[in-house]
């Protein structure tokens, strides 16, 4: 919970192949519902596929969240206007597919047990400024979202990158209510580190807290160990 906002309009799932992270958009109708409903239409592709297969599969997941959203706001139209941001992995074998729509983000950390190992952000925020070549040099852009799952059919398409996995590699999946309020570098301080994943986890949650996040904020941290790579857990 944030240090404002309320209620908690942030929502995920943790299973078994799938991760996800889904932020209700703030200002909008029920980003709560909207945020939950659609992690509870992609639960249903937690299972494993082939490799060759991923992106697909969690393209048709998002695409699925977006349906679902929309044929609920047409049974309750209160609920019309209502958003939600996603960001979600899957993975088989030594391949993960992250997806993002939104500005909920996926960092990559390809050796987190190594001394100044890089932070890789691997999604890009779909919002109007990121849209226009040169941006800095145009006036009065607004920062708002451009792209969102809200049962619209156009452009509600996601992002989708292909990961190799490898023991060593921690993936960050986070609302923007981390990525907004704390830096890059505090990031990657806290996943360049020994500590368990909640570990991890609970620092990055105290941090953007502690930087005056009102917002809600989620993190899943995601270690990928040895006999991960041969499908066991």
């Amino acid at each position: 919970m944030g240090l404002v906002r309320r209620p908690n309009e942030d929502s995920y799932y943790q299973g078994q192949w799938l991760y996800a992270v889904a932020d209700g958009l703030g200002g909008h109708v029920a980003g709560d519902i909207a945020s939950t409903t659609a992690i509870d239409a992609v639960k249903a592709y937690d299972r494993l596929v082939p490799a060759a297969d991923l992106a697909d599969v969690l393209g048709r997941a998002i695409h699925d969240a977006n349906e679902t959203l929309r044929q609920r706001i047409r049974q309750e139209p209160e609920l019309a206007g209502m958003g939600t941001a996603m960001v979600a992995a899957l993975w088989s074998g030594d391949t993960a597919v992250l997806a993002n729509v939104g500005d909920s983000r996926a960092y990559l950390m390809r050796d987190f047990r190594a001394a100044h190992s890089p932070l890789v952000r691997v999604s890009e925020d779909h919002i109007y400024r990121h849209l226009v070549s040169d941006a800095g040099d145009v006036p009065n852009l607004p920062e708002k979202l451009a792209r969102f799952l809200d049962g619209r059919t156009d452009g509600r398409s996601p992002d989708l990158t292909v990961v190799q996995l490898r023991p060593g590699v921690r993936l960050l999946l986070c609302s923007d209510g981390l990525s907004s309020y704390v830096p890059a570098d505090l990031i990657r301080s806290a996943l360049n580190s020994a500590d368990s994943p909640p570990h991890v986890a609970d620092a990055l949650i105290a941090a953007a807290l502690d930087h005056g996040g009102h917002d809600n904020v989620t993190v899943m941290v995601i270690d990928i160990a040895d006999q991960a790579l041969d499908g066991r857990r």
